[in-house]
């Protein structure tokens, strides 16, 4: 078994007392650790810090609460300038720190960083995809040992569509609501139930474990700074304490965004509380702008949609313009087009929607909703392969094709996403790393990559645009000339003229 260190941010352990639902992940993390032998540490720039606090019995407090842990300490030598070259600028000695800390993480000194500050997720999204994917939420470092140390079987999670009178509102999933807002059984009753406002909603084993109640709205009638014609009102987005990190969360506004996309809405906001900072993290990943605070001192999100043509940028790249714009993205005469060859079983836990095997569904059940609708899972993916192959820059169009299958859709091509990053894994602690946030596989599983320097994984970092339905056939295939002959096993490029007829056959809501 690896040996992993997960540093902790402190700001985490001086502020639990303040926020009890990090305070239960982060102590389900921590007995994970124990029980794995992962090691937890706290940097010494971070007790630097805390030392020069001149409030003699809160630094008092703070220094208690982190000689617990392990110290992991400063590198000798290390320069602000040198910081504020990576990192860019240092304005206060906070952020000194928290470039510290991204400095050992970047250095290898740790494999994960621990924070539920929105700013250190940024600054490390800045500096670089890989660095980012390393820095997690509590909740989400909480799931990453349990996926990696105790996996186990658990349903497929999908969106269900679902009136509000259908939920029932005695579930102490909306305990939280009701403790922050003592009118919400009367709001509920009178403004969803009555009026039927639809819902989507996700169950574990038959426990509502998230819930985005939607409304349509227009400029005569909006709450929104930025007035449209037509308006989804995100009313309610809320996912169970529990498993309150990126992935569910990512999950349900990938249903929001997809439905904007697909129905033509103008805008779509939502409204939310500053100490829900993974969730605005989310948003702003996607391209959501803070409009502002309404009355009751919530920050309002906002987000354009159109069906236009999204056109390159100077000043960002085809990629950042793609999340942003999400499912939108560019295409332009130097878009390259791949072809990525899939079996059955990695297609099937890389895109769980599109499982339909001839037998019955060992998940089946795992939503309520007796619709399931599309997308589940979320968007964000990770693929491993040893192809040879070498993919194009960020931006490009990823063309999954599944090869022979005992299930349908059998040698076709299925989904289409965008092109991140594409890093190689010279070992297991390295191929763990650069999978931690999104990967589904245990450190066993990973294992048996035998990744080395001589035989490296390559990690496929991509965003899931769109399934392609119906799936393009061998024939159809055959028929446009993306194969000729027999299928390649490997990754190829496709010419441009392939790749235009690829994107038009995929049936896309918006223009490219």
């Amino acid at each position: 078994m690896s040996h992993q260190a997960y540093l902790i941010d402190t700001n985490i352990l001086i502020e639990l007392e303040d926020n009890h639902t990090v305070e239960a992940a982060y102590a389900r993390l921590l007995a994970l650790a124990a029980t794995h032998k992962v090691g937890v540490y706290v940097h010494e720039a971070a007790m630097d810090d805390i030392a020069h606090d001149t409030d003699a019995r809160r630094r008092e407090i703070s220094l208690s609460k982190i000689q617990k842990y392990q110290l992991l300490k400063k590198q000798r030598g290390l320069k602000r300038l040198d910081l504020e070259e990576a990192f860019g600028q240092l304005k206060k000695p906070n952020d000194v720190v928290d470039a510290t800390l991204l400095d050992s993480l970047e250095k290898g000194a740790a494999d994960f960083l621990v924070t539920q500050d929105k700013g250190l997720h940024q600054r490390a999204q800045k500096r670089s995809p890989d660095l980012a994917r390393r820095v997690l939420f509590v909740s989400d470092a909480e799931e990453l040992l349990v996926q990696t140390y105790e996996p186990k079987q658990v349903p497929i999670r999908h969106v269900g569509e679902a009136a509000a009178h259908e939920i029932d509102r005695s579930d102490t999933f909306f305990d939280s609501l009701r403790k922050g807002y003592p009118e919400f059984d009367n709001w509920w009753r009178e403004k969803c139930v009555k009026q039927h406002r639809s819902c989507w909603v996700v169950y574990d084993n038959d426990q509502l474990v998230g819930l985005i109640v939607r409304k349509d709205e227009d400029a005569l009638d909006t709450d929104a700074v930025t007035k449209a014609n037509k308006i989804l009102k995100i009313c309610t987005f809320k996912v169970a304490s529990e498993s309150r990190g990126v992935k569910l969360g990512e999950l349900l506004l990938k249903q929001v965004l997809w439905y904007a996309q697909t129905n033509k809405y103008d805008l779509a906001y939502l409204t939310t509380y500053e100490e829900h900072v993974a969730l605005m993290q989310l948003l702003e990943y996607y391209g959501f702008r803070n409009s502002g605070q309404n009355a009751n001192g919530e920050y309002i999100y906002e987000r354009d949609f159109s069906a236009a043509v999204l056109t390159p940028q100077d000043d960002k790249s085809d990629f950042d313009l793609a999340r942003e714009h999400y499912p939108r993205f560019v295409f332009h005469d130097n878009t390259p087009g791949f072809v990525i060859p899939i079996r059955e079983a990695y297609h099937d836990t890389l895109f769980p929607d599109l499982y339909s095997p001839l037998q019955p569904d060992l998940f089946a059940g795992a939503s309520r909703a007796e619709t399931i609708t599309r997308p589940g899972n979320t968007i964000r993916k990770v693929y491993l392969c040893r192809s040879k192959s070498k993919l194009g820059p960020a931006g490009s169009l990823l063309f999954f094709y599944k090869s022979t299958s005992r299930n349908p859709p059998s040698q076709a091509i299925t989904a289409l996403g965008i092109l991140e990053s594409v890093t190689p894994a010279g070992s297991t602690k390295k191929l763990m790393q650069l999978t931690g946030g999104r990967s589904v596989y245990s450190e066993e599983q990973l294992k048996k990559w035998k990744a080395t320097p001589d035989d490296p994984v390559k990690v496929i970092n991509f965003l899931l645009i769109s399934y392609i339905e119906p799936a393009v056939s061998l024939q159809e295939l055959r028929s446009m000339g993306v194969i000729n002959g027999h299928p390649q096993q490997s990754i190829y490029r496709l010419n441009q003229t392939l790749t235009a007829s690829l994107v038009k056959r995929a049936n896309l809501k918006f223009e490219v």
